[in-house]
């Protein structure tokens, strides 16, 4: 489509110094994250919680003070180092007391005690503690044995208790979309031994909240609009431990629908998951990543068309993420993945219950958006993955050598393919429950408008590569026919069928007279012909939209299958031109990308 390239930079966290209390950074990271506010915990808060991850000497202190008298009720964090005598981090815990009990006994006008104790206490040590580090303290004895006394307080300490270190909830909810919180970090626990709980609330403030939902995630029903959601997790490990509850409240309360989306109406022929072993839907689906739709230049000119908040992330997400999941799909394909939707939004819902899919992306040299590669860990083993840059690997791999020598001679040609940050990325799947293999291929080609003939000389490449990595396979894995090997090739090849790329996939030969090969005039390709040995279908054939915009409007996306070894046993129509164009163009407040998902249904074919 468009033009599509943008810098992009990212920043990183500030280190924060180890000897400072840790409420400034990380309460920012972790805004409006409440820790030791369940029910369960309100009442009883005598716990110090000490974390030190086995790579690191660092130390972490967690503790909630409170004293209705001294008018404080307030959480403290330290980070200390494991090898720091106890004595020293005593007195740090004691200065720092100090200062808050100054400051809250000044606000209320009382009088601040005279001595502030800060000590630790032991049964069954008869050496002096304070003379030792934690570290020396984890080695000889069991920390639980231990008490921590401020002021008349006595804390239990808890030494690397299941602990949730970052959490975060959505901006945008809407009734009728899952949501899930994202970037959950658990330390010392697992998710599975985890629990979540919904609630809601008119404002955040409330005090009453009432329960809706269980579980990582939650379908938002319309009786939630205009309530604030909270999320309340219990973290827990396997030896069944659990750690203090951390409670997260959406800044936003749930909106309404954006009202009936196309592509919930073609979850009607996706309703259920396929249950013969052989047959296998895919999707292909080109999501628009978000450094290409908040950018300046798609709000004047790309999609000039789309109101702004349409084109936010936190708005397309919960559309997109919700039509993925409907189509009920073994293997996705997608494309424009930025890398932190793919982290911290598809693979928390992806690869969780009741999803259980596998992610795998490749994502474009130094860009930060790729194409990735989903698929059911149910229905499938994973033997092989291979992420290939083309540009930097097209002068130097040895199956590339022949096409690569007759194309070099062009400097200006040979410069601008191999400048490329093209990938294409293969997965090799075992079908479980069967004697046959997939080999899943997935891409997102060139773009530019004057570049038919770079595109083609991208798949014929694409396909040399292909075709070594399955005879590869069959070698490497033992499979017993090139029969029980089908190939499934998807992507945004930027190419509409007219175009070669369409026919070499289902004609497998593009002749050196092709109109592509002179789409530049500096850069013609001469005396080169591309075929390839798979007989490929395209399962929607060539319609007349996958991409509709008001600059450009055509087919550019494909599922292609050998169909040799595959049956086509249907395709979910796509959506209308009418609903297309109901807001000028995609995206919009319906349609979360300026691509359309390809979902098609295949059957490996035994008898073939």
């Amino acid at each position: 489509m468009g033009a599509k390239s943008l810098a992009f930079s990212f920043f990183k966290n500030l280190v924060r110094n180890s000897d400072k209390l840790l409420g400034y950074k990380t309460q920012t990271r972790v805004s409006l994250l409440s820790r030791f506010c369940g029910t369960s915990l309100a009442g009883k808060m005598e716990k110090v919680y000490l974390r030190n991850a086995s790579d690191t000497k660092e130390l972490d202190i967690v503790f909630r003070f409170v004293n209705e008298n001294l008018k404080i009720n307030r959480e403290f964090n330290f980070r200390r180092q494991m090898n720091e005598p106890i004595d020293a981090i005593l007195a740090r815990i004691q200065s720092n007391i100090i200062g808050r009990l100054a400051k809250s006994c000044k606000k209320a006008k009382i009088k601040p005690p005279s001595e502030i104790n800060v000590k630790l206490l032991s049964d069954n040590f008869d050496g002096k503690l304070n003379e030792l580090t934690f570290g020396d303290l984890v080695v000889t004895q069991d920390i639980s044995n231990l008490k921590l006394q401020v002021l008349d307080t006595v804390y239990d300490l808890v030494f690397n208790p299941p602990w949730i270190s970052s959490l975060k909830l959505p901006s945008c909810m809407l009734a009728g979309f899952v949501i899930y919180p994202t970037n959950v970090q658990i330390q010392f626990g697992e998710r599975q031994f985890s629990k979540g709980v919904w609630s809601k609330a008119k404002k955040p403030t409330d005090d009453d909240w009432e329960a809706c939902g269980e579980g990582f995630q939650y379908l938002v029903t319309p009786e939630d609009i205009g309530y604030h959601l909270k999320f309340a997790v219990t973290p827990g490990n396997a030896q069944g431990m659990t750690g203090p509850v951390v409670e997260k409240i959406t800044n936003s309360a749930v909106q309404e629908s954006p009202g009936p989306c196309p592509f919930q109406d073609r979850h009607r022929h996706t309703t259920n998951s396929l249950s013969d072993p052989n047959e296998i839907r895919v999707v292909s689906y080109n999501l628009l990543a978000d450094l290409y739709a908040s950018s300046d230049y798609a709000g004047s000119t790309l999609f000039s068309y789309c109101p702004a908040k349409y084109l936010q992330k936190d708005y397309r997400k919960p559309l997109f993420i919700n039509e993925i999941i409907g189509y009920n799909s073994d293997i996705l394909c997608l494309q424009e993945v930025d890398q932190r939707i793919f982290d911290f939004d598809l693979k928390e819902i992806l690869e969780q219950p009741p999803y259980n899919y596998h992610g795998i992306i490749a994502p474009k040299g130094k860009c930060a958006e790729g194409v990735a590669i989903f698929f059911r860990n149910s229905r499938f083993d994973l033997l092989d993955s291979q992420i290939l840059h083309l540009g930097s690997n097209i002068p130097v791999l040895p199956v590339f050598e022949s096409l690569w020598n007759k194309i070099k001679v062009n400097a200006q040609l040979a410069e601008r393919i191999c400048e490329r940050s093209t990938t294409l990325q293969t997965c090799l799947l075992r079908i479980k429950g069967t004697d046959n293999y997939v080999l899943v291929a997935n891409t997102h080609l060139y773009f530019h408008p004057d570049a038919d003939h770079i595109r083609l000389l991208q798949i014929g490449f694409s396909m040399l590569f292909v075709e070594q990595t399955i005879s590869k396979a069959i070698k490497d894995f033992n499979i017993s026919s090139p029969k029980n090997i089908g190939l499934i090739f998807c992507g945004d090849f930027n190419s509409v069928p007219e175009c070669g790329i369409y026919k070499l996939m289902t004609e497998q030969l593009a002749e050196k007279t092709l109109e592509d090969w002179r789409s530049n005039a500096e850069q013609a390709v001469s005396n080169v012909e591309l075929s390839q040995p798979f007989k490929m279908g395209s399962a929607y054939g060539a319609p007349e939209y996958t991409h509709y915009t008001t600059l450009f409007s055509g087919c550019l996306d494909y599922v292609f299958y050998q169909n040799d070894r595959f049956e086509l046993l249907k395709v979910v129509p796509l959506p209308t031109e009418e609903e297309l164009k109901a807001n000028t163009a995609i995206p919009s407040a319906v349609f979360p990308s300026d691509h359309v998902a390809l979902v098609a249904d295949l059957k490996f074919k035994t008898d073939s």
